[in-house]
């Protein structure tokens, strides 16, 4: 059975107003959540993070860098930053996380994400393991460059040298960019022709309802695939500034337990995955075999992985 995933990559001082809400959505639901957060901003918020996430056991806290500085150069958002800052931003970042929340950081997800993950990055890599990072949740784009991320399998990073370091894919359009909050940037680049095609768009939402049906798609599409996993890619400040009510939070979640899928946060999937002890898994089975068409998506989405 497929496992949905909510994750919200926290990375600026007006998420803070955002994560109120949907905080009070989480708990609703009951739905467990990761909360990707940039370190810097408890230099200022720290109280009020601490007051609306450290205490809860639905929630995670997890590393998004501590400056949101790019680790790796990005064909959209720009270079990378100085190699002499990375431990700051892999290392430093996580004890101040873990010093503000009491408790332990075990994953990491990089600042806009790339088509191949961590693969190429070995300093990254090593880095990671030195933090001792269970897991990464990087690979947030389609081949190429392209949006929507396809729906993909977990994978250890193994062939890089770094077992066990998994990498535990989100999907779906980054929805910041889904609803235009990203002016500066130009319509992203979409495959042609696209192995899911109900998923593409021509311009940006306008309402709750065509993001609602979106989510239902990807949520959907991952459940017929087989695939282990389904999450997202949520900002606080742009579902805020898109729909304050989290509307779309509610109605999402609510057809998540409709469908009876189980919940968890990137630190259970990545603690079921590794207790599996395979390369890759459907999270439920290791030896669980592939739909013809989650096949086929795995290879478009990951020009090197083999079966």
């Amino acid at each position: 059975m497929t496992t949905y995933i909510a994750a919200y990559d926290t990375e600026a001082e007006s998420c803070l107003d955002g994560v109120r809400r949907i905080v009070e959505v989480h708990e609703k639901h009951e739905m467990p959540a990761t909360f990707f957060i940039v370190a810097r901003l408890l230099d200022e918020q720290a109280g009020e993070y601490r007051a609306l996430l450290a205490d809860n056991p639905l929630f995670e806290i997890a590393c998004h860098t501590y400056t949101h500085m790019l680790v790796r150069d990005h064909h959209l958002c720009g270079p990378a930053g100085p190699a002499d800052q990375y431990p700051r931003e892999l290392l430093e970042s996580k004890k101040r996380i873990e010093d503000v929340f009491g408790r332990a950081v075990t994953g990491f997800r990089t600042p806009c994400g790339f088509p191949d993950g961590l693969k190429g990055a070995p300093r990254i890599l090593e880095l990671l393991q030195q933090g001792g990072y269970s897991y990464s949740s990087s690979l947030a784009w389609g081949p190429w460059w392209t949006l929507p991320a396809l729906i993909l399998e977990s994978f250890r990073y193994e062939e890089q040298g770094y077992p066990d370091i998994w990498e535990i894919p989100p999907c779906g359009w980054m929805e910041n960019v889904l609803k235009g909050h990203n002016p500066k940037e130009a319509w992203p680049l979409q495959l042609f022709p696209h192995p899911f095609p109900e998923a593409m768009r021509a311009a940006p939402v306008q309402t709750v309802a065509e993001e609602v049906e979106l989510n239902r798609l990807f949520i959907d599409k991952a459940c017929r695939m087989g695939v282990g996993h389904v999450s997202l890619i949520w900002h606080p400040w742009s579902l805020h500034r898109f729909d304050p009510d989290t509307s779309m939070l509610d109605r999402t979640f609510a057809y998540v337990h409709e469908l009876g899928l189980k919940t968890r946060t990137f630190e259970q999937h990545c603690e079921v995955l590794t207790s599996h002890g395979c390369t890759t898994t459907t999270g439920e089975s290791c030896h669980s075999e592939r739909s013809e068409e989650s096949e086929a998506v795995r290879k478009d989405g990951d020009p090197s992985a083999s079966s």
